[in-house]
């Protein structure tokens, strides 16, 4: 196939590029030009917001939109398209409003969610452009991506403090609840919706059961060979500031999904996968405080 991906730089968008040049379709990835680039992909170099004809001359099997965040990123980009086939926008979990029965499906309303702000509503209306502008369009709302290429300060932070030996200080009671999917999975479903194309048009994935604060942790540290010794946290001391995610714990129903891919990648194989990957990239992740504020703080 030939195969537009937005992005392409760094962690989800260039897996996703890489993954599809692997299986041997034709790659085009759409960015700046200001990163290096993976091999095996062509750079159409450009703005989303100012294609002008860029694009025109092209023609797609599929568009993978990894990086639009509101609806002026799709419309853009369909403005300055010229013939494709498929499209799947990679949306979020943050479009369900916090205060709906769990776990979340696709069959509920989405509205404002008062942890995700604005992230959430700019990806309903994201959705809801692309919905409305083409017919042969997919929507995929995942919880949080790990995995290989992840330049998120999110299971490399659990690993830095494995190999110093930490204690890992956790947020409450170490109970609130976290759902992951691999990079390496959202990609097979993509491939899977570009292959069936299924009627069902937007789809919650994920591992289909999720995991503790306590229990993901343990899981990052096993992966070095050790175990964590826990220091919990006072609720009263702002949980970002040392933990890489919110005090928010939410469930995806991703039965849809499964009935497409039923099986997913084991938690460990895919942490191990990110182990690997951080130990010859260590320079590419995006670190965040959280030591430092440990360390002066707690």
């Amino acid at each position: 196939m030939k195969i537009l991906v937005t992005g392409g730089t760094v962690f989800a968008s260039r897996y996703t590029a890489e993954y599809f040049a692997a299986r041997g379709d034709e790659v085009y990835v759409l960015n700046r030009g200001n990163r290096p680039q993976s091999e095996g992909v062509t750079l159409i170099k450009a703005d989303r917001h100012a294609l002008g004809d860029t694009l025109k001359s092209y023609s797609f099997d599929a568009v993978i939109d990894v990086c639009a965040y509101n609806e002026t990123d799709i419309r853009d980009l369909l403005d300055g398209l010229g013939e494709f086939g498929c499209y799947i926008m990679v949306s979020s979990s943050a479009v369900y409003p916090e205060t709906l029965q769990q776990p979340f499906n696709e069959g509920q309303t989405v509205g404002a969610n008062s942890i995700w702000g604005d992230y959430g509503t700019n990806k309903i209306a994201a959705e809801m452009a692309l919905l409305e502008s083409v017919s042969n369009a997919y929507i995929i709302r995942p919880p949080y991506l790990y995995g290989k290429m992840n330049n998120l300060y999110r299971e490399t932070f659990v690993f830095e403090c494995a190999e110093k030996n930490l204690p890992f200080y956790i947020p409450k009671d170490g109970k609130l609840p976290l759902q992951f999917f691999d990079i390496e999975d959202i990609c097979r479903f993509m491939e899977i919706l570009l292959d069936k194309r299924p009627e069902q048009r937007v789809f919650n994935i994920g591992n289909p059961e999720s995991v503790t604060v306590n229990g993901w942790i343990k899981r990052c540290y096993g992966i070095l060979g050790k175990r964590p010794v826990f220091v919990y946290v006072d609720g009263a001391i702002p949980q970002r500031s040392y933990f890489p995610f919110y005090d928010y714990g939410y469930i995806l129903d991703v039965s849809a999904m499964m009935e497409l891919m039923p099986e997913v990648k084991p938690l460990d194989e895919g942490l191990r996968q990110s182990y690997e990957w951080f130990e010859e990239n260590r320079e590419l992740v995006a670190r965040k405080p959280l030591l430092e504020f440990i360390a002066n703080n707690l």
